[in-house]
């Protein structure tokens, strides 16, 4: 479990004693020692189902365009393969006796550009995410704690926080990438969202906006350059592309390799599966503020209408574990006496005429390729709503990079009514899915609730970590009975990976090409 600790232990001593391989954190990109399995840099190619929203590293809230921009960018903090929080852009950090949590910036650190990295780049970063006057409304703003203010001084920076944050460093070892203050006052956000200037181990040398992207390694980067001379990152939104990519020896890793597929890719003389249970929860988010979705009856109806574990055994073909709430069962907060709501069509009917909604039509929106299996999913939830005698429940397949724009829009009233949604989380902590998603201010909440707000307040001020467990615990509790959601299921990563390369995936669904090696 990860904690706010003062193990300070930089990214290359990780990879030293744990093995290239072995060395694979939790969040962020984890540093490369520069020596590949035979010395020579290797060209490495990556598909995943979707590619980036723009490259803008505080202008978006997906996995996907993370993996994209984290090659590129990185924050103050890392983790270690066991989700320590370890050295990045900062070697040396503390808690001050006023509770604030300062930085110090490791010496000689460059951007791309050429140009060096000041504390106030890192002041500006910070701010650009949680104020919405710093030039962007960050759909990350939650994610670094409520900052009150950021203040430097030589070779440091300090923030300071509305409550005491007992996570402020587990945030910032997972969130909050660092950006050039003058590169992005003089560039407009079009300019910005296609090109790089970060301090991470690769740059890119060529982007096609939603197809492809290229880069090659930092030859300045603070850790050393990694083993891959080049790499390749593109997408196919069909799960049976990336695979026969893989098996045409055109890439080296795929993402979500659906189940049908696992026995081809093992049964290759080229390639493996490589599966871990993910940090991502999925589920279906019902906005409190339209009908039908306003009515609590409702929703709980929903949540008996869908028969998960069914969904599980026959679409996933095991690879997911059903959920009864926000956070899982590894994360800081996970209530253990909350139970997933029983498939029950006959309870869902009822409740439904007593929500007052009987004979609505709805329509569930779902990504198609972003998530393992998302479309059939999604089709096999709505069939099982719409065999509901009093509920009609239909399909619309939207590409992920047009619905996540609605999603993340500022204002709720411009967001999805009924969705198909995976949330990963990389800190480990319950608070980081409640907050964003279910708090009144949350940047991308379906819910306004007054006792929850409260909850997670509480979460956010006290130094008592027992307690906080407690009220966490308590938040997960209203959140299932409040039924925000149709509560679905823990999502499996499934990889397929070259044989000629050795990597391991991780559970934050991070792809870190910096630590492949060439077998």
């Amino acid at each position: 479990m990860p904690t706010d600790n003062d193990d300070h232990v930089d990214r290359r001593t990780v990879l030293k004693y744990a093995g290239t391989a072995g060395a694979v954190g939790l969040a962020g990109c984890a540093g490369g020692d520069g020596e590949g399995g035979d010395g020579d840099a290797f060209e490495l190619g990556v598909t995943m189902g979707q590619m980036d929203s723009g490259l803008d590293p505080q202008d978006h809230a997906e996995t996907n365009t993370e993996i994209i921009v984290g090659q590129s960018y990185e924050g103050l903090l890392d983790r270690d393969k066991e989700g320590g929080i370890i050295a990045g852009l900062a070697d040396d950090w503390e808690r001050t006796d006023d509770g604030n949590v300062r930085f110090m910036l490791r010496d000689g650190l460059t951007f791309h550009n050429g140009d060096e990295v000041t504390p106030e780049d890192v002041r500006f970063s910070i701010r650009r995410i949680v104020f919405d006057d710093v030039g962007i409304v960050s759909p990350q703003s939650n994610d670094l704690g409520v900052v009150d203010e950021v203040t430097t001084g030589d070779g440091e920076v300090t923030v300071s926080f509305e409550g005491y944050n007992p996570i402020a460093f587990q945030l910032f070892a997972t969130n909050g990438e660092i950006v050039q203050q003058s590169w992005v006052e003089e560039n407009g956000g079009d300019y910005i969202n296609r090109n790089v200037n970060g301090t991470g181990p690769f740059r890119i040398t060529e982007y096609d906006s939603g197809n492809e992207g290229v880069y090659e390694p930092f030859e300045d980067y603070w850790d050393g350059e990694p083993a891959v001379g080049e790499l390749t990152m593109s997408a196919s939104s069909e799960s049976s592309t990336r695979v026969n990519q893989l098996l045409a020896e055109e890439t080296d890793i795929v993402t979500n390799v659906p189940p049908n597929e696992v026995s081809r890719v093992n049964d290759s003389d080229v390639a493996r599966i490589n599966s871990v249970p993910s940090a991502r929860v999925i589920f279906l988010q019902m906005r409190y503020d339209v009908e039908p979705f306003s009515s609590q009856q409702f929703r709980q109806a929903l949540n008996h209408a869908v028969d998960i574990e069914s969904i599980i055994e026959n679409v996933l073909n095991g690879f997911g574990s059903v959920t009864a709430q926000p956070t899982l069962e590894e994360h800081v907060g996970y209530n253990p006496d909350i139970d997933p709501y029983p498939y029950d069509p006959d309870e869902a009917e009822r409740l439904v005429e007593e929500s007052g909604h009987a004979g609505v039509e709805i329509t569930l929106e779902t990504p198609i390729g972003r998530y393992l299996r998302d479309v059939d999913i999604a089709q096999a939830a709505a069939d099982q709503i719409d065999s509901l005698s009093n509920v009609s429940c239909g399909l619309e397949q939207r590409e992920f990079s047009s619905l996540v724009q609605d999603i993340t829009a500022p204002d709720i009233e411009d967001r999805p009514h009924f969705n198909l949604l995976g949330w990963g989380n990389g800190e480990f902590d319950g608070s980081q899915t409640l907050t964003p998603l279910l708090s009144s201010n949350g940047a991308l909440t379906v819910l306004k609730n007054d006792e929850m707000d409260g909850l997670l307040t509480d979460a956010e001020a006290t130094e008592d970590p027992d307690e906080r467990v407690d009220i966490l615990r308590e938040a997960n509790q209203l959140a299932h009975d409040l039924a925000p959601w149709v509560f679905m299921h823990q999502q499996f990563s499934v990889y397929g990976v070259s044989d000629d390369i050795s990597w391991d995936p991780r559970t934050d669904e991070f792809i870190d090409p910096d630590t492949a090696t060439q077998q």
